[in-house]
């Protein structure tokens, strides 16, 4: 009789099912993840620019369609765990923007213009390096200072409904210490139930045609001023704080990321989705890891499969998008802001210490930062981009100049 694996010493063999099992539920795990995470983040960026409730829940099912798509595009043609999702930093910059001149429509087309912007970054390499070259300090402290905002928007809820946000932000809390990667889903859970609880309290009635996920076309308005205080600003923080480090991610798990194939898809999903509301899908950066690490299989040449699930799983949580939203618009007002700053504080806590982390960067990463999260605006152009330049000048000037021969 042959000896054992454990008899001999051998590893036990990983039996087939097992093999197909693990990137599959870890696929579902990325995209339940990602979902829910950051959902009320994009809800929040859209609503402050201009959408109605049906423009929003038509955006979240663009952006949820078109990212699903083209990650079963990438990895199937890949055959490596490339996952996307949509901006959540650019969605919390659309937060802290507010509507520009001339409506939703202009935000549409600021939308239109980060999606050709991201589109030619694939086309042409030399733009992929310039933005790199943007200082990573000044970068974040963008990010940091529109985050700002609504990383304050859970605890200013608590004071005015603190029956309502208290449970969520516990919950939360309480999640932080056990499962920190389910922090955010659980909380929206509970906050789903406070939803539910308060329309059941208050008898509000949502209509049956709002459970039912729809496209709402909107034509684009171009304008100077959405082009400079929305475009390019959620073209750089989605490039900065999504695409370079969705690739450093999956770097770190020996996997190379297409860049053009994926600068191409993210580019032309964020511009077919732009009219149908959809601000910009990138590549993953945080829940890369689920389907790129140890929790989709010990066989690497399989994890694609994990990638190619949450695809499917997110075509999936499209057709909820539509009855989340209606459930969150019957909410009382500030709990979907509140489920939204909890959902980012991580990332602002990242931000921050990142611009701050070079000692010869502080003052210009701490000029961007006020800029950014003072809301100015001027000639209708939005505090990111006026926080950006500044910084870019600060730095500028005090930066160390060798003398000249």
């Amino acid at each position: 009789m042959p000896a054992s694996p454990l008899q001999t010493g051998q590893p036990r063999p990983i039996s087939a099912s097992r093999q197909l099992s693990r990137p599959l539920v870890a696929g579902i795990v990325t995209a339940l993840v990602g979902f829910t995470s950051s959902f009320a983040v994009v809800l929040a960026g859209l609503r402050a620019v201009g959408a109605t409730q049906e423009q929003a829940a038509s955006g979240l099912l663009a952006l949820t369609l078109t990212f699903g798509v083209g990650v079963l595009w990438l990895s199937w043609r890949s055959r490596l765990p490339v996952t996307l999702a949509w901006s959540t930093p650019g969605a919390a910059l659309l937060a802290g923007a507010g509507t520009p001149d001339g409506g939703w429509p202009s935000a549409v087309g600021a939308f239109l213009i980060a999606g050709a912007l991201i589109t030619l970054t694939g086309l042409i390499p030399p733009l992929g390096r310039l933005i790199a070259k943007i200082p990573t300090a000044l970068a974040q402290a963008m990010l940091a200072g529109v985050l700002l905002s609504l990383c304050l928007a859970p605890f200013k809820a608590l004071g005015t409904a603190p029956l309502l946000v208290a449970p969520v932000i516990l919950c939360w809390l309480i999640m932080m210490k056990l499962a920190p990667r389910w922090s955010v889903p659980v909380a929206l859970v509970v906050a789903l139930a406070v939803m539910g609880f308060y329309i059941v309290l208050n008898g509000v009635s949502i209509p049956a045609n709002r459970l039912l996920p729809e496209l709402h076309w909107t034509t684009p308005a171009f304008t100077l001023s959405a082009a400079a205080g929305i475009a390019l600003p959620l073209f750089i923080v989605t490039m900065a704080s999504q695409n370079i480090p969705g690739v450093a991610v999956l770097k770190s798990f020996d996997y190379t990321v297409p860049w053009r194939p994926s600068m191409l898809v993210t580019g032309a999903g964020t511009v077919l989705g732009a009219p149908f509301g959809g601000h910009a899908i990138n590549l993953a950066a945080l829940s890369a890891a689920l389907a790129a690490g140890e929790e989709a299989g010990e066989d690497r040449g399989r994890r694609w499969i994990a990638a190619f699930t949450s695809g499917l799983a997110y075509l999936v949580l499209a057709a909820f998008s539509a009855a989340l939203v209606a459930v969150v618009a019957s909410a009382p007002p500030g709990l979907l802001e509140a489920v939204a700053g909890l959902a980012l504080l991580g990332t602002m806590a990242s931000a921050v210490a990142s611009a701050l982390a070079v000692a010869e960067e502080r003052i210009g990463a701490s000029v961007t930062f006020l800029i950014a999260a003072s809301g100015l605006s001027f000639t209708g152009i939005g505090a990111a981009f006026w926080a950006l330049a500044a910084g870019i000048l600060v730095r500028w000037v005090l930066k160390d100049r060798k003398p000249q021969k």
